[in-house]
């Protein structure tokens, strides 16, 4: 027997109306032009705690019985399940409480905090934060809540599919973000249910590829998570119940790179004015790139699934995204220390219409050649082939320049 049927996420759908927003789901004329196909972008960073953990959360708190909602849940979580079981606990009357590991973001600590939960952190890993949280369900009768693999949050995720079939017609493939599964299952089930015509395809981050890892065992299986600016999708291993509810409903998995990450997060910025975390860009990364061939023409679903994005990392994110791009270049360059050297180096590069933006001289390690002095310059060009114009221009005045690859990398 399934976890979850279509009824279940019918049921879900009508118990948290009115509770979670029905997000838009508009169509992205700027992307639909720049990926060849018709994007819509399901817009699950406007909920109230920025993300699609809502529907799942509420879902699951509106089905405890007396006993359970008066001795509260718990959580393990570094993130926006733990805001999202936060919030709508508070609204419920439901006591909340939330294991953080150490490492999570200091803002989602305080934030959890303010929305009303009882927040513990604990551990190094998520592995220790849920130890000590099946300690306190021991302890104190709570119940826990999973966050993507406990079939009544996968049934609220699910509602998504719902919303996004009754806004747009006649759609032909759905691009879905996958770390735990909960809401590739639920979003999964959903359209098949109803249009099974509809492509459902997954998206995960080359560094946490745990979905493919499962279908290539044919089971759940654990693995290791590499850094990713994706980090609502590095998880350890996809959940059980969520893993036997999307595998015979999702016809496609493509990974997508940490460069391909950061590219998406600034063009969301961008063209669309939105600012969508590294998990929540994961479709868009994927459209751009493995999947622009297959899906030109077509009319194209992506979630962008939330918006809790590190502020301490965007403008790092930021400079990736742009020399992945070829908008900024990093180099040194060997020019001549007389006076006046630097002032022509800058010439030569305004000349074709490049801008500066960071030089730094470097004289005790410059080399034998007294009379010259290395720049390493940060300079913002058009695109990639701009980029090459001008090396190839300053070398036309006989400076040597040497690409530098660190902003391309993470």
């Amino acid at each position: 027997m399934e976890a979850v049927t279509i009824d279940d996420i019918r049921a879900a759908a009508s118990r948290i109306a009115g509770g979670v927003l029905v997000t838009p789901c508009t169509y992205a004329a700027a992307l639909s032009q720049l990926t060849g196909c018709e994007l819509y972008c399901k817009l699950e960073m406007l909920q109230r705690t920025g993300s699609f953990k809502e529907r799942g959360a509420r879902n699951a708190l509106l089905l405890l019985d007396e006993t359970s909602r008066h001795k509260g849940v718990i959580a393990a979580s570094a993130g926006n399940h733990a805001l999202a079981l936060a919030h709508h606990g508070a609204e419920l009357g439901i006591p909340v409480t939330v294991v953080m590991p150490s490492y999570a973001p200091l803002v989602k600590q305080v934030n959890s905090r303010k929305l009303g939960a009882r927040v513990i952190v604990s551990g190094n890993s998520f592995a220790e934060a849920r130890a000590k949280a099946d300690e306190l369900v021991e302890r104190e009768g709570l119940t826990y809540v999973h966050g993507y693999d406990d079939p009544a949050v996968i049934a609220g995720q699910g509602t998504l599919g719902l919303e996004l079939l009754e806004q747009v017609e006649n759609l032909d493939a759905v691009v879905v973000p996958v770390g735990g599964g909960g809401l590739l299952a639920g979003v999964a089930l959903a359209i098949k249910s109803v249009k099974p015509s509809v492509q459902v395809i997954a998206v995960e981050a080359a560094a946490a590829a745990g979905y493919s890892a499962a279908l290539a065992h044919g089971r759940v299986v654990p693995m290791h998570c590499g850094p990713t600016l994706a980090d609502g999708l590095a998880v350890s291993s996809v959940g059980r119940f969520a893993f036997q509810v999307a595998r015979d409903r999702v016809d496609q998995v493509v990974q997508v790179s940490e460069p391909q990450i950061a590219r998406a997060v600034v063009r969301l910025m961008e063209l669309e004015r939105s600012v969508v975390e590294g998990a929540g860009s994961a479709g868009l990364a994927a459209v751009c790139g493995p999947l622009q061939e297959q899906l030109a023409g077509k009319r194209v679903a992506i979630v962008l699934c939330g918006g809790n994005i590190d502020l301490l990392i965007v403008s790092r994110l930021i400079e990736v995204a742009l020399a992945s791009d070829g908008r900024l270049a990093r180099f040194s360059a060997v020019i001549s220390d007389r006076p006046g050297g630097l002032a022509q180096f800058a010439t030569a590069v305004a000349t074709i219409g490049a801008s500066i933006q960071q030089v730094e001289h470097e004289r005790i390690f410059a080399g034998p050649d007294m009379a010259a002095v290395t720049v390493r310059c940060t300079v913002e060009t058009r695109d990639r082939n701009h980029m090459q114009d001008l090396y190839q221009h300053l070398r036309s005045f006989g400076i040597v320049v040497t690409p530098l690859d660190d902003l391309a990398t993470i």
